[in-house]
């Protein structure tokens, strides 16, 4: 076996709950997922970074220490995930360390994400391949999502299918079936707006909890339909791909300013509503958003928000990427194990149909061992 087919692919999301780390090896005919590790986020760190993503004094000094303290997570992560697969640092080519995205804004060029892996690169004794979404939005793309070009590799079928990851934000993949007329259409992908993100906030704020686990507190809530219309007519979800959004729009001052729209005030005067009912409509957004994407396809979901019971049933037709073969929590830090692969070896990461740049490019930057 060749020890270079051997990657490690980090990922945290912009549900900011931890960092979760696949090793994964490409020496076979389809890629392999030979163990993965999670690690929570300490509540520091989780809020040094929740604040990072807002606008605010001192944020120089703040990513300087959140970096540090991210690369060291990354590193326990690592040295986790090796320990349970019985391999060393030497056993690995190459990790794939998205970081984490404080800000990404490709309609300005530019996109952030937060990481340290020079550091990472000690602490582990590995190569680090970084900086993944730069390059695309240099070349006039949005820079996201970069995950089609590996849902293509491993999930394209003879038939046509949607891969849906629901972090933070839920984003699609359109893949069209091959052996047919429809292969030479290219891969398609987008962002379909908000996933986990207004979820979480909307129960930490009413429940103090991070999230609402298996989706069981919004279950009990009922859906109000014109506030639903009402964030459904958010130009966002109307606008054309290639797209890309994050937590700059999505968040709880957009919903607030929704709410107030509509007549509803936390707290003060006007029209209440049921903060339960309210998280039952956060999460019929999330699904009709989502509905409305797929294009009537095969739906395959992962991230955690496939473990939202009410959520994974509002997507019609949805299943777990487990039925195709992978865990739906290992998805995305497979896809940056393979893209660091694809940097490797000098292969393009990027796909020009989803992202708008102006042609394939080799995405990121080695910090080597």
């Amino acid at each position: 076996m060749l020890l270079n087919e051997r990657y490690i692919g980090l990922m945290s999301g912009t549900s900011v709950d931890g960092v979760d780390a696949v090793l994964a090896d490409f020496s076979g005919h389809r890629v392999a997922s030979l163990g993965h590790a999670h690690l929570p986020f300490s509540s520091a760190l989780r809020a040094s970074l929740q604040a990072l993503m807002q606008s605010g004094a001192d944020e120089i000094e703040r990513a300087g220490d959140a970096s540090v303290a991210l690369a060291q997570a990354y590193g326990e992560a690592v040295r986790a995930l090796l320990a349970k697969t019985g391999l060393t640092s030497k056993d690995v080519a190459a990790i794939g360390a998205h970081g984490q995205t404080i800000r990404h804004r490709p309609e300005r060029g530019f996109t952030w994400q937060l990481n340290h892996p020079a550091l990472l690169s000690e602490l582990t004794g590995i190569a680090v391949v970084a900086d993944f979404r730069s390059r695309d939005v240099a070349a006039g793309g949005q820079g996201a999502p970069l995950v089609p070009a590996f849902h293509a590799a491993v999930f394209q079928s003879d038939a046509p299918r949607a891969v849906v990851n629901i972090g933070g934000i839920a984003n699609v993949t359109l893949l069209p079936a091959t052996g047919s007329p429809e292969a030479a259409q290219p891969v398609l992908g987008f962002d379909t707006g908000p996933g986990n993100t207004l979820l979480d906030a909307w129960c930490e704020r009413h429940t103090g909890k991070p999230f609402d686990e298996r989706g069981a507190w919004g279950a009990t809530g009922r859906v109000d339909e014109a506030l639903l219309a009402r964030l459904l007519s958010e130009p966002y979800f109307a606008k054309p791909a290639p797209k890309s959004t994050g937590r700059e729009r999505f968040n709880l001052a957009w919903f607030d300013a929704a709410l107030a729209a509509h007549g509803v005030a936390e707290g003060a005067s006007g029209r209440m509503l049921n903060p339960v009912d309210v998280q039952a409509t956060l999460v019929a957004l999330t699904a009709r958003s989502i509905a409305n994407a797929v294009d009537g396809r095969a739906v395959f979901v992962c991230g955690g928000g496939v473990f939202n019971e009410p959520l994974f049933r509002a997507i019609p037709g949805a299943r777990s990427t487990a039925d195709i073969g992978v865990d739906p929590m290992q998805v995305e830090a497979l896809a940056f194990a393979w893209l660091a692969r694809q940097c490797f070896n000098s292969e393009p990461g990027n796909l020009p149909a989803v992202t708008g740049a102006r042609g394939p490019r080799v995405l990121g930057a080695v910090y080597p061992a």
